[in-house]
């Protein structure tokens, strides 16, 4: 059985690795021209239950416990006028630190990356479309004009998967809310402030409509993230000039005029471009009657925005389930609906948690849930 797999994110990795596990080669399609093409940033807290079971079933335990940190989940959490609501440390002992440790983005892919036959990953290969052929087979359609056929096709090519319409008609929508992200570097030697406040793990602040936080990589850089709600041509329309980065910070930081200074030194600290991008999501609940030979994993099958934290460990599980699903030749109608059984509370909760967060007097709420949570309140 011929396999491509549309995208070499997290789950499509973990899919192709745990067939290779078991004896099933995969053909993966990704638009990168290499590995190292472009930064694939960020930090990520693995579940137990999600991520890091993949992770188990991938053979890739040790390796992953050899690069994730446990610190990293140390976390404090303040309101915009300073006053904190919340702060977690990990435990430096005991199985309980690894609930959520995080690891780089990158490190977690380079440790699927490694345990595959190098020429398991097409490069430069960006999958433009899909047609059937018939008896579930599909001719899959690549940049530069080559085509591949294939047994299976498996879309876990994201939020504008090429895949998913051969499924369902259902389409990201924007969320009401834009984030940026800046980088600080050399954070620990050359902005020593920033680092204390950042600590091990994040730190957090939420206003009305708007947060600031930042969040330590295991690389020596801390990535700073801001969101607010806007509408959504807002990069158009707001007059700042996201093309000039230092010109951007300074606009940007007038929009979170009040704030503790320390706080908004963490702006000033970052250096280099900035991403600057519009939160998107499926429908909560999305759903597709099953078709031979083709599915969707991770954010092509669910998409939602980060505030449940649950996007790359959904992928992971998801592309880990399916390949012991085709490995043991099992039903994949029974995995499509137990796929998105998982995901539906999951992006529920994190469409709620985004309103909460975004909201006036979002603060308070925050404060009362965290409380609540831990049995403090009522």
């Amino acid at each position: 059985m011929r396999i491509v797999i549309a995208g070499g994110g997290l789950g499509g990795l973990t899919c192709a690795r745990v067939l290779h596990a078991h004896g099933v080669e995969a053909v993966v399609c990704e638009r990168d021209a290499s590995r190292e093409a472009r930064v694939q940033g960020g930090t990520l807290d693995l579940t137990v239950d999600e991520g890091q079971w993949a992770l188990r079933e991938a053979g890739l335990e040790a390796g992953y416990r050899a690069i994730a940190r446990p610190e990293g989940q140390d976390m404090v959490l303040y309101d915009s006028a300073g006053t904190p609501l919340r702060r977690e440390i990990t435990p430096d002992e005991g199985e309980e630190r690894w609930g959520r440790p995080e690891a780089d983005r990158p490190a977690l892919r380079k440790l699927l990356l490694d345990a595959l036959p190098e020429e398991t990953v097409r490069w430069g290969h960006a999958v433009t479309g899909a047609e059937p052929l018939g008896d579930g087979r599909h001719r899959v359609h690549l940049s530069g004009g080559e085509t591949l056929d294939c047994d299976f096709l498996i879309g876990a090519d994201g939020a504008r998967s090429r895949i998913r319409p051969l499924l369902a008609d259902a389409e990201p929508a924007y969320c009401g809310v834009h984030g940026m992200e800046l980088v600080i570097h050399d954070a620990d030697r050359a902005h020593p402030a920033a680092s204390a406040l950042v600590g091990r793990g994040s730190f957090s602040a939420i206003g009305d409509q708007q947060t600031l936080s930042a969040q330590r990589n295991g690389d020596g850089t801390i990535r700073v993230h801001l969101t607010l709600r806007c509408a959504e041509d807002w990069t158009e329309t707001s007059g700042i000039p996201f093309d000039d980065p230092d010109r951007a910070r300074a606009a940007l930081k007038e929009l979170y005029a009040g704030w503790p200074a320390e706080f908004l030194a963490l702006v000033d600290a970052t250096s280099g471009p900035m991403l600057v991008y519009p939160l998107t999501a499926l429908p909560v609940g999305v759903r597709w009657d099953s078709t031979p030979g083709v599915t969707l994993i991770g954010d092509a099958a669910h998409l939602m925005s980060p505030f449940a934290g649950q996007g790359a460990n959904l992928a992971m599980r998801d592309g880990a389930e399916l390949a012991l699903v085709l490995a043991e030749g099992g039903d994949v109608a029974k995995f499509e609906q137990a796929m998105l059984e998982r995901a539906e509370p999951a992006a529920r909760m994190s469409a709620d948690n985004l309103e909460l967060f975004l909201s006036d007097g979002a603060a308070e709420k925050v404060r009362h849930l965290f409380a609540k949570m831990s049995g403090e309140e009522d």
